[in-house]
């Protein structure tokens, strides 16, 4: 897997990270954008959303993680679910601690400071 974490470009709107080979600019640079708001938020009638389809040149989970302007909490679970019980320093009791560990300090975090 290669990781280009390297060529990631920050956002001056929304903060976020993107990449230049994936994309001309941040997604949220589009004037009709709500993306990383609250405006972002989709409805679905229980079958598949919007927002369970992939950004186009998406290719790996940090593709994902920066396309959502996730922060350090969210990511860190979203890798450890991902790879749950896969990788060899971590079993998959291990990677449910740890989404645990990190999901408490995201709630913590949004209970002190709001979104």
């Amino acid at each position: 897997m290669s990781t280009h974490y390297e060529n990631t470009v920050g956002c001056p709107r929304c903060g976020g990270g993107y990449f230049p080979e994936v994309h001309k600019e941040c997604p949220c640079q589009s004037a009709a954008s709500t993306h990383g708001t609250a405006e972002d938020a989709s409805v679905s009638d229980g079958s598949t959303a919007s927002y369970y389809e992939l950004p186009e040149g998406a290719t790996e989970l940090q593709d994902l993680i920066s396309y959502r302007n996730l922060n350090a909490q969210d990511g860190e679970m979203f890798r450890a679910l991902y790879r749950k019980g896969r990788a060899s320093h971590s079993d998959a009791l291990r990677d449910a601690k740890k989404v645990l560990f990190y999901a408490k300090a995201e709630v913590d975090r949004l209970e002190r400071y709001g979104v």
